[in-house]
């Protein structure tokens, strides 16, 4: 290898590590700040936006617009109401680079939001607003798409390769630290559901001198009749005592 050659992988080879660098300082942020915010849903997309704006060079806010019941979008954990301005924006235009990152498991990239052409009317609004520039990660994990992390940029053309490179290692990352705060979520509510079940069931053995078994069917049959979930028919046998009637009976007292 001729010395031009060693003097050129150099600084290949710097810029390699720096990014390296770049890539632990970002993991280790996320990782210190979820640990800090173990807690609700809520809380773990608090974290990643909060991680995010400096994490990911480039970037003065950021929010996740987190897909829910029915696939229907929602703006969350935004870093500045700003995002939740233009979160709602693409929402409600149907057309933006979240929609883009979340349906097509992409990152989009926009440089000049004055000059973007592939989302007019999303553009405009946000130009109208101040932004210059925006990144969008879908946030994908297992097969499903969970939602999407929008950074955005007061400057034009400020988010660059390597911003994109460590946006995407923060954002799958960001993703597993969702799915396990969701997974904990729904664990913790079927605990609680199980244990309010119990309580319900151990009012109707000791007021009806039934089994087990017994009072379970019995609290099954009313949800089925009045058309209450289970969950919340025991949440109001353990908080008033009654079992609510019937649908029939219900009308025929309103009638009353």
């Amino acid at each position: 290898m001729s010395e031009a050659d060693v003097q050129r992988q150099q600084p290949e080879d710097a810029a390699g590590a720096g990014m390296t660098d770049d890539l632990f300082e970002v993991m280790g942020q996320l990782a210190r700040s979820l640990q800090a915010e173990h807690g609700s849903v809520e809380d773990t997309l608090q974290a990643i936006t909060a991680a995010a704006v400096p994490g990911v060079s480039g970037a003065d806010y950021a929010g996740i617009s987190l897909a829910v019941k029915q696939r229907h979008i929602e703006s969350r954990a935004a870093t500045d109401p700003l995002v939740e301005i233009l979160d709602q924006a693409q929402i409600d235009l149907g057309e933006g680079p979240c929609l883009q990152a979340y349906h097509r498991q992409e990152t989009v990239r926009v440089d000049d939001m004055r000059r973007e052409q592939r989302w007019p009317r999303f553009a405009a609004r946000a130009a109208e607003h101040g932004v210059g520039s925006m990144l969008s990660f879908q946030l994908f994990v297992q097969g499903d798409s969970l939602g999407a992390l929008n950074l955005y940029a007061d400057a034009t053309h400020t988010f660059s390769d390597a911003s994109e490179e460590v946006g995407l290692v923060f954002a799958t990352h960001a993703a597993v630290a969702l799915v396990s705060a969701q997974h904990e979520a729904q664990f913790a509510l079927a605990l609680d559901s199980r244990d309010l079940i119990g309580q319900a069931k151990g009012i109707l053995i000791e007021r009806y001198k039934v089994t087990p078994e017994n009072a379970f069917l019995l609290l099954s049959r009313v949800s089925q009749r009045t058309n209450v979930r289970l969950r919340d028919l025991a949440q109001t046998l353990v908080s008033t005592g009654h079992l609510p009637p019937p649908e029939a009976e219900r009308t025929r007292s309103r009638a009353d």
